[in-house]
């Protein structure tokens, strides 16, 4: 069944649907699914509600409020991860990833919430189309979520890093802090440059997942999808 919502003649939606369909036949039936925010899973959302008949699910942990507000509107239950004993599946997208499966993450603003219900999940798939696989991380500004008094304390160092943070002036996160989007980098190792930067007072969290990276990545390309 193709998603009325997508254009058939729009290149870059029809391999972001590819993705989020290859990702839906991951679903096993009667499960809680962990649901991330993003457009290629705004898709993902769509074909879900499509399916509901058939996966039958007992409810979704979301990644932000705009995901959670987008899930009811198709009836899908949303479910506070505390109250939830196992979450066995959770699908989302990234702004770049590596082969290696490394991600940079939270150009929506939602990296904490999405990195604590990637911790949580037995499982991680992450879907993007082509355009965001890269051989070296660095090239989309890496999101930094802090603390508001502690931003300018954070940039300092984050400079001292080798990076150019920029306020996303006019963003609060869904927790009530602010980002700071770090310029200029080449992350040759992001799971030390994601320890570091997790090390500096006031950083809430960054939007790298290296350390715990996802376990599948499904890439939407114009020929179909490729399984990293």
């Amino acid at each position: 069944m193709s998603n009325p919502t997508i254009p058939a003649s729009d290149p870059a939606q029809q391999r972001k649907q590819r993705a989020a369909r290859a990702a839906l036949a991951q679903v096993r039936a009667g499960t809680i699914l962990g649901v991330g925010t993003g457009s290629t899973v705004n898709v993902l959302i769509e074909l879900l509600a499509q399916e509901l008949g058939k996966l039958r699910l007992r409810g979704a942990v979301s990644s932000s409020e705009a995901s959670s507000a987008r899930l009811r509107s198709h009836g899908i239950e949303v479910l506070d991860l505390n109250a939830v004993d196992a979450l066995p599946l959770y699908i989302d997208g990234a702004d770049e990833a590596t082969r290696e499966r490394a991600l940079i993450k939270g150009g929506g603003a939602a990296l904490t919430r999405e990195k604590i219900v990637a911790a949580a999940a037995e499982r991680f798939v992450c879907i993007i189309d082509d355009s965001k696989l890269v051989d070296t991380l660095g090239r989309f500004p890496l999101p930094v979520e802090v603390i508001p008094m502690a931003r300018t304390h954070v940039a300092r160092h984050l400079q001292q890093l080798g990076g150019r943070p920029v306020w996303r002036e006019g963003v609060v996160t869904d927790n009530g802090n602010d980002i700071l989007d770090v310029h200029g980098l080449t992350i040759a190792d992001p799971r030390s440059l994601e320890s570091a930067i997790d090390h500096i007072v006031g950083v809430v969290t960054v939007g790298l997942f290296a350390r715990r990276g996802a376990d599948l990545l499904i890439v939407g390309t114009a020929a179909g999808i490729d399984e990293i």
